[in-house]
């Protein structure tokens, strides 16, 4: 269904708004020379490995462990616990959380697509 002129318009203002809104709220909410408050540090502290972990619990959420004699029972659920490792391994080795997540999805696509197929 497509939009009329004034429905456009309408939708784009709002988003223009609301990205306005959230790049200026912070500048409301705090002084400028003050320090943040002990909430937001808290949450800047607490919340990046939070993230990252509930992404390795989502990523690994449907993988089933089966053991057998063959590969193809390994290739199920081996690369999953590989890039997981090296995403914790990555994190722990520089603090970074882009080069952890990149870094833990860049191995798991090798190691899918090239040495578990």
């Amino acid at each position: 269904m497509a939009l009329t002129t004034g429905q456009a318009i309408a939708s784009i203002a709002v988003m223009a708004a609301v990205t306005f809104l959230t790049r200026v709220l912070p500048f409301l909410l705090f002084d400028r020379g003050g320090q943040p408050p002990k909430v937001v540090l808290y949450l800047g502290r607490v919340l990046p490995p939070a993230v990252i972990a509930m992404l390795i619990i989502y990523c690994l959420r449907n993988t089933q462990f089966a053991f057998g004699p063959d590969l193809a029972s390994l290739a199920g659920w081996a690369p999953q616990l590989i890039a997981a490792a090296a995403v914790v391994v990555l994190h722990l080795w520089k603090h970074n959380n882009l080069l952890s997540i990149f870094g833990g999805t860049v191995l798991y696509m090798v190691l899918v697509q090239a040495v578990f197929v």
